[in-house]
């Protein structure tokens, strides 16, 4: 499986991305030596899709598929690629608190901790539909691992499109997010500009 081994905080500089997306609290001192670089308008484009795959962890291949599907829902195609890449399971694992950042919930999901419906899914890129019930599995809940993790993401916001219970580590998918539910600093026009040349 390939992985992308660019160091996190170099990549979010040369892409002016915050780490808070990723869940990570560390900050860059550095500036991008391009910083005050005019960019032209394929490079902008460039740009906002790199950024989209590097928050949500998709290489190229599954991101183009996932600009596929979307264009064949109804709706605005840019739009939807964000729902799509929103509803991926280890995305919902982050959102719902249950890891600190988005590489350990791919992690969590990888290591078979992670069940729907009652059937363990180890598939990250895996899609949550309406009324699918996610649960951290009954034999890792006491592990440390999940105490340390809910201490320093409990103040964090769980969606609306989700319920979560934080003590029995359990959730629920409500509805489908709509883009102002995403919080990811993305403008996926353009990425769709980029896609329809």
């Amino acid at each position: 499986m390939a992985v992308d081994r660019t160091p996190v905080l170099k990549r979010c500089r040369s892409l002016d991305l915050d780490p808070v997306f990723l869940g990570i609290d560390k900050k860059s001192n550095r500036q991008s030596q391009r910083a005050n670089r005019k960019m032209s308008e394929y490079a902008l484009q460039l740009r906002e899709k790199q950024k989209a795959k590097f928050i949500y962890g998709v290489l190229e291949k599954p991101f183009r598929n996932y600009y596929n599907k979307a264009e064949r829902m109804k709706g605005q195609v840019g739009e939807n690629l964000m729902i799509t890449l929103e509803r991926r399971l280890d995305n919902v694992i982050f959102r719902l608190g249950f890891a600190r950042t988005r590489m350990e919930a791919r992690q969590i999901v990888d290591h078979r901790h992670v069940t729907v419906n009652g059937k363990i899914v180890n598939v990250p890129s895996y899609l949550v539909s309406i009324g699918d019930k996610i649960e951290i599995k009954e034999s890792k809940k006491d592990s440390m691992r999940y105490k340390g993790v809910l201490e320093l993401t409990g103040g964090r916001a769980v969606p609306a499109w989700l319920t979560a219970d934080q003590e029995g580590l359990k959730a629920e998918v409500l509805s489908f997010p709509t883009r102002s539910d995403i919080d990811v600093p993305v403008n996926e026009m353009l990425i769709v500009e980029l896609y329809s040349k």
